[in-house]
C-alpha cells in the first residue's frame, strides 16, 4: 500500500508539471513556468476546506504503540508526517529531526543507521560558514535519500544557560556567529532540494519547565539578542519554515504568540514561509490559528492536538476567517514549491556512507578545541612511545547528544546501557574509537588502555606511560538540564592521573561549558564536543599533529557557574504544569558580553583557541563609506605549520550605550600555508552597531566615534582603531531579500 501510493503521487507530480496545464484546472498549480507564489495561489484555490485542513495538521511519524494516529505512509521512526492531497498531487511531509544528521525516533534498526555529522556546538566553533554548509549539503542528501522532503533544522537558539541541555544542538551564544554558521547549514540542506526548519522560536533557552517557563524581556534586549540571531539565520539560510517553541514570551505561549510571530517574524521581517509548531506545543484553537501559527505538528492522540475538527468547527462560528486559513496554506505551498520539494519528488535511494563520513571528519578536525597546550605537550612528540589512553570508553566510541535529534551511525550504539531508558536516553556512543585510530596513527608507540572506573588503576597506568590522555564524557539531551560539573567523579580521576603523570592530556567530549577544578594540573586540554561518525580519527589526528587545530570557542567557559546571570537553571521542582516567570535581567548581554559588562575573568573566553602553528593578525584598517561601516585587515602564517587561522573583529561604541562594552561585528578563517598571508575586506551589518528605538520602531546607529579591535578572542586586547559614523536610521525588515 505504501510503495503504490508513493509510486502514484509521483508518477502524478511528474505528469503534471510537465505539460502547461489549462487555466481553471485543478492542477493549473504544477505549472513549473510560474512563480512559487502565483503556484501556491492556484493551489489554494483548487483545494477544498477539509483538504487545507489536512495540510496544516501534522502527526507523530513514529509507528510505536503510544501513537495513535499511525499512518501507512510516514518514514519508519520519524519525527512528522502530514498527509498530502492526492486529488492535487500534492506531496505529503515527511519530517526528520537533522541537527546533526537524519534522526530516529527510538534505536534505529542497521537499515536506518546514518552518519552523524558533529554536533552544532562543534561545527559553530569551526567558525566557517563554508563547513557548516558542507555538513548540511551532506545531511540533506541523507534526508532526501531516506525519503524525507522537511528537515527540522538548524537550531539557533543563543547559550544564555550553559546547562541547558540542548546547547549541544545550537551554535553558541553571539547573534552574527550563530546566525551565519546556521544560516550555511540550512542552505546547504535546502540545497537538495527540500525544506528546512530554523528554531526554536523564540527564547527557548532551558529545558526545565520549558513549556511553562514565562520569559519576560523587554523588547529592545530580544531583538538585538535572540531574535538577532534568528533574523540573521533566516535571511542567510532562507528556510521554508520556522519552528515556534514550548515556552511563554512576556506572557503569551510562542505558538500563539501574536508579537513574535505576526508582528516580528512575518510583518517587521517580511518571512514569507511558514510556521509550524515544536511537537505538542499548540495550546488553543482559536488563539493559535489567529497568533501567526501555520501548520500543527507532532500530533499522537485526540488529546494532544487543538486543529482539524475543531478549528473545522472555528471556522463555521466565524471565530477564524476562512481567509487565515488560506494564508498558512499558502506559505506551506510556497515553501515546498520554492525549495524544489514538489518538483523533484523525494524517494528512498543509496546514501555514499564512506563519502559522508569524510564529510563529517573533515567538519569534526575543523571545529575541535586546543584548550591548553603547556610546554607544547601537544601534538604528541615523536619520542613518547609509551602512551596511556584512559577512560570515556574511548577503546569503543564518541559520545553524542541525546533527544529527539538522536542519530545513529553505522554500526549502532557502542556502549548500551546507559542513561535513562526511557526517552530522552539511552546515552549513544559512535562506534568510533579514539583509541584505534590513535594506533593507527602512532604504529611506532605502545598505546594501552584503561577504563577509567578504579582510580588506582588508572594511576598506575599513567605512570607506567611517558604521557596518559585522559578522555571524559558529559552526556547532554533534551528535555533535561545539566550541572557544569562532569559525572561520574570524572574530575577525581582526572586529578588522579595528573598527580601520577605530569604529562597529562584531557579531551573533553561535552555538549557545552564544565569547570575544571583540574586545569592546573594537566598540560593539555582538547573539547572534542560531539564530534560525530568520525570522531575517533578527527581527534586522533589532532592529536597527533596530522592536523593542525583550528577550532575557537563559540561560547565562555567560566570559572563557576555563579559568573553567569542565573548561577542555577530557574525552575528545578516546580510542579510539572506550573507557570513561573524568568526575568532575563541580563537583556542582551548574552555569554562574552555579560562577563565584559561586569570584568568577569572566565576560565576560557568566547574566541579561544590555540594552534600548533604561530599566526599574527594586523593591517587593521576601518573607514566610513557613506553610512557604512568597512573594515580591512590581514592574517598571516608567521609559523612553521599550515593550518587554519582566524581574524575576530569587535566593536565598541564611544558612548558606551551598548549592552556590553563590545559586540562581534565580524569573522573571517583562513588557510594558509607556512609563510602565506592574506587580506580581508568586510563590511559591517549595520544592524550589530545599532541600538533598537522602540518609539520609532527602528534601529538607530548614533553619530559618533566608534573603536574597532582585531583580536583572536573576545578577552584579548588585540589592535585598535577608531573610526566615525554617522547618525543612520534602518528599517526593521531584512536587508538580505529572501529568494
Amino acid at each position: 500500500m505504501r510503495a503504490s501510493f508513493l509510486l502514484t503521487t509521483a508518477l502524478a507530480c511528474a505528469l503534471a508539471g510537465s505539460a502547461i496545464a489549462a487555466p481553471g484546472d485543478p492542477l493549473a498549480w504544477k505549472n513549473r513556468a510560474l512563480t512559487a507564489d502565483a503556484r501556491a495561489d492556484l493551489l489554494v484555490k483548487a483545494m477544498t476546506e477539509d483538504e487545507k485542513l489536512v495540510v496544516i495538521t501534522g502527526f507523530f511519524g513514529t509507528q510505536q504503540e503510544w501513537n495513535k494516529f499511525r499512518y501507512p505512509e510516514a518514514r519508519l521512526q520519524s519525527a512528522g508526517f502530514v498527509p498530502g492531497v492526492p486529488r492535487l498531487g500534492f506531496t505529503p511531509q515527511w519530517q526528520s529531526d537533522a541537527g546533526s544528521g537524519v534522526a530516529t525516533q527510538g534505536e534505529a534498526t542497521p537499515a536506518l543507521e546514518r552518519t552523524v555529522l558533529p554536533s552544532g556546538i562543534l561545527t559553530a566553533s569551526s567558525w566557517d560558514p563554508g563547513a557548516a554548509y558542507a555538513g548540511g549539503k551532506m545531511v540533506g542528501a541523507e534526508a532526501r535519500a531516506s525519503g524525507f522532503n522537511v528537515q527540522l533544522a538548524g537550531g539557533v537558539d543563543l547559550d544564555r544557560d550553559p546547562g541547558n541541555g540542548r546547547n549541544f544542538e545550537y551554535a553558541g551564544e553571539d547573534p552574527l556567529l550563530a546566525g551565519m554558521m546556521v544560516g550555511a547549514f540550512m542552505r546547504g540542506i535546502q540545497s537538495n532540494g527540500i525544506v528546512t526548519t530554523v528554531k526554536h522560536y523564540a527564547l527557548n533557552d532551558q529545558e526545565t519547565g520549558r513549556s511553562t517557563i514565562n520569559v519576560l524581556i523587554d523588547e529592545g534586549a530580544a531583538r538585538t539578542s535572540d531574535l538577532l540571531a534568528f533574523q540573521f539565520a533566516i535571511e542567510q539560510g532562507d528556510p521554508g519554515s520556522v519552528m515556534c517553541s514550548y515556552n511563554l514570551v512576556n506572557g503569551k505561549h510562542a505558538c500563539q504568540n501574536d508579537w513574535l510571530l505576526n508582528t516580528v517574524l512575518k510583518r517587521d521581517w517580511g518571512y514569507r514561509g511558514y510556521v509550524m509548531s515544536d511537537w505538542g506545543a499548540a495550546h488553543d484553537t482559536v488563539e493559535n490559528a489567529l497568533g501567526g501559527l501555520d501548520q500543527e505538528t507532532g500530533v499522537s492522540n485526540a488529546d494532544n492536538y487543538v486543529w482539524r475538527d475543531k478549528l473545522k468547527a472555528a471556522i463555521a462560528k466565524g471565530s477564524v476567517p476562512i481567509a487565515v486559513i488560506d494564508d498558512k496554506v499558502r506559505r506551506i505551498a510556497r515553501a515546498l514549491i520554492a525549495s524544489g520539494a514538489i518538483d523533484r519528488p523525494v524517494a528512498l535511494g543509496s546514501i555514499d556512507f564512506a563519502a559522508h563520513a569524510t564529510v563529517a571528519q573533515a567538519a569534526a578536525e575543523n571545529g575541535i578545541v586546543l584548550l591548553k597546550n603547556d610546554a607544547d605537550i601537544l601534538p604528541l612528540a615523536r619520542t613518547a612511545k609509551r602512551i596511556a589512553v584512559i577512560g570515556g570508553h574511548a577503546d569503543v566510541g564518541v559520545l553524542t547528544g541525546g533527544g529527539s535529534a538522536q542519530v545513529y551511525a553505522p554500526g549502532g550504539n557502542a556502549v548500551r546501557g546507559l542513561g535513562p531508558k526511557n526517552w530522552p536516553g539511552p546515552v549513544v556512543y559512535a562506534k568510533s574509537s579514539p583509541l584505534e585510530a590513535l594506533r593507527k596513527e602512532r604504529p611506532d608507540a605502545a598505546v594501552g588502555y584503561e577504563a577509567g572506573t578504579d582510580l588506582a588503576a588508572a594511576a598506575a597506568a599513567a605512570k607506567a606511560a611517558e604521557v596518559a590522555i585522559v578522555f571524559v564524557t558529559q552526556w547532554t539531551a533534551e528535555s533535561l538540564d545539566f550541572p557544569l560539573t562532569l559525572p561520574d567523579d570524572q574530575d577525581a580521576l582526572i586529578a588522579a592521573v595528573a598527580a601520577a603523570n605530569p604529562n597529562t592530556i584531557v579531551v573533553l567530549e561535552t555538549g557545552g561549558a564544565v569547570t575544571m577544578p583540574w586545569l592546573g594540573k594537566v598540560r593539555g586540554v582538547v573539547e572534542a564536543w560531539y564530534p560525530g561518525s568520525r570522531g575517533g580519527p578527527a581527534i586522533a589526528r589532532v592529536l597527533t599533529g596530522a592536523v593542525n587545530p583550528s577550532g575557537h570557542l563559540p561560547i565562555t567557559f567560566p570559572q563557576s557557574p555563579d559568573q553567569f546571570p542565573r548561577a542555577e537553571i530557574p525552575g528545578k521542582g516546580l510542579p510539572e504544569k506550573q507557570v513561573f516567570d524568568v526575568r532575563y535581567s541580563e537583556g542582551a548581554a548574552v555569554g562574552y558580553k555579560w562577563f565584559d559588562r561586569n570584568r568577569t575573568r572566565p576560565l576560557f573566553p568566547f574566541g579561544h583557541g590555540l594552534s600548533y602553528g604561530t599566526s599574527a593578525l594586523d593591517g587593521l584598517q576601518a573607514r566610513a563609506v557613506g553610512s557604512d561601516l568597512h573594515i580591512g585587515f590581514r592574517v598571516r602564517n608567521t609559523g612553521k605549520v599550515a593550518g587554519k587561522f582566524l581574524g575576530q573583529v569587535y566593536v565598541s561604541p564611544g558612548a558606551g550605550n551598548w549592552e556590553a562594552p563590545k559586540r562581534l561585528a565580524g569573522f573571517r578563517k583562513l588557510a594558509l600555508s607556512p609563510g602565506q598571508a592574506e587580506t580581508v575586506s568586510m563590511v559591517v551589518d549595520p544592524r550589530l552597531l545599532a541600538t533598537w528605538d522602540q518609539g520609532r520602531h527602528q534601529w538607530h546607529v548614533a553619530a559618533g566615534s566608534y573603536t574597532v579591535t582585531l583580536a583572536s578572542s573576545a578577552a584579548d586586547e588585540g589592535r585598535k582603531v577608531s573610526v566615525k559614523l554617522p547618525e543612520r536610521w534602518l528599517p526593521v525588515g531584512s536587508l538580505a531579500p529572501q529568494r
